[in-house]
Parts: structure tokens; C-alpha cells; sequence
């Protein structure tokens, strides 16, 4: 499952860099989007499984119950966070591709006027 996970992120990083070098800007703002989330499955991947704590141990589920080993809860609120932060500035990037696309008539960016 390791190399699954780590496959996974590598080919995100990758496919996210290809994009990234490309001239047209839409393909920029999906790899800079990929490359986001990328690192949001990194971090959720690298987070694993601890042993319960005080912390994430449910209140109301009694004394007598053998607690199982649980993901980290922090990890996986900042990674919930950077998702809905990633898809507003994804969002509002292509507004700005589309108000370029207006003034230059083109979207590929070696083609725009300097």
C-alpha cells in the first residue's frame, strides 16, 4: 500500500510539472491545481495511523472498549482546509485566464503582446 501511495504522488508531482511547463495557461492552472493536490495526498499519506491518545479517543465510547489505532484528526482538517482553499484560488485563476483571454484573444502566453 506504501508504493501505491507513493506511486500515486509521484505521478501527481509529475503530471502536475508537465502542465505547469506548458504555454497555454489553462493547462498551468489545472498543474498548478494538481500539484496541489498532490501535496494534499502527501501529507494525508504521510500522516498514517497513531496510537489513540487522549485527544482522539471518542468520549461516549466507553471504558471497556479496546480502542483501534486511528488516523491523525489534525492532518486531515489542515488537508480539508487547503482543498476548499485550493479550489477558490483554482476558481478564481481561471476568472483571471478568461479576463486574459478577453484582452489578448489568445491563452497562449508566448503569443501575448509584451
Amino acid at each position: 500500500m506504501t508504493f501505491v501511495l507513493a506511486a500515486t504522488v509521484g505521478l501527481l508531482f509529475a503530471l502536475g510539472t508537465f502542465l505547469l511547463l506548458r504555454d497555454d495557461l489553462v493547462k498551468v492552472i489545472w498543474g498548478v491545481a494538481i500539484l496541489s493536490q498532490a501535496a494534499n495526498v502527501y501529507l494525508i499519506s504521510m500522516g498514517g495511523i497513531t496510537e489513540p491518545t487522549a485527544e482522539t479517543v471518542p468520549v461516549l465510547a466507553g471504558y471497556y472498549a479496546p480502542f483501534p489505532q486511528t488516523a491523525d484528526p489534525v492532518v486531515q482538517a489542515l488537508v480539508l482546509t487547503a482543498i476548499v482553499i485550493s479550489f477558490g484560488m483554482t476558481a478564481f485563476a481561471l476568472t483571471l485566464s478568461y479576463r486574459a483571454y478577453q484582452e489578448n484573444e489568445t491563452i497562449d502566453v508566448t503569443e501575448w503582446p509584451r
